[in-house]
C-alpha cells in the first residue's frame, strides 16, 4: 500500500532533513577551526566556505529524493553522495589549500569563496550522476 502523499512527504522530507544535519554536523567537526563561531563574529571567508559546503551537501540529497526508487536507496546512495562531497573537503586541504585553516580563519574570503564554489560545483556534479 503507497502512503497517502503528504506521509510520504513527510517521511522522506524529514530523513533528508536529518541527513543533511548530519552531514553539517560531520563537516564542521572535519573542520579544524570553529565555522559556525567564525561567521557569528562576522567571519566572511568562513561564511563563504560554510555556505558553500551547506549548499553543495543539499543538492544531491535534492536529487535523491526526486530519483531514488525508495527510501532504502535513498539513504544507501545518501551515504555514497555525501562521502564523496565531505571527501572533497579533505582532498582539497590536502592537495590545494593546505593553509586552509589558517586562510578561514584569519578571513582570507577568497580562499573561502573558492571552498564554497567548489563544495556548491562537486554538489551539482554529485546531484546529476545521482539521477539513474
Amino acid at each position: 500500500m503507497t502512503p497517502p502523499p503528504l506521509l510520504n512527504f513527510l517521511l522522506y522530507f524529514g530523513v533528508a532533513l536529518a541527513c543533511w544535519a548530519a552531514a553539517i554536523t560531520l563537516y564542521v567537526r572535519l573542520t579544524p577551526y570553529r565555522e559556525f563561531t567564525l561567521v557569528q563574529q562576522g567571519n566572511l571567508a568562513a561564511a563563504c566556505s560554510l555556505s558553500g559546503a551547506v549548499l553543495g551537501l543539499a543538492l544531491p540529497l535534492a536529487s535523491l529524493v526526486l530519483h531514488a526508487v525508495g527510501l532504502v536507496d535513498f539513504l544507501w546512495w545518501t551515504l555514497v553522495a555525501l562521502t564523496a562531497q565531505l571527501g572533497l573537503w579533505v582532498a582539497l586541504r590536502s592537495l590545494v589549500f593546505r593553509n586552509l585553516s589558517q586562510a578561514i580563519v584569519a578571513g582570507q574570503t577568497s580562499v573561502g569563496l573558492v571552498m564554497g564554489a567548489f563544495s556548491v560545483g562537486l554538489g551539482a556534479l554529485n546531484a546529476a550522476c545521482l539521477s539513474y
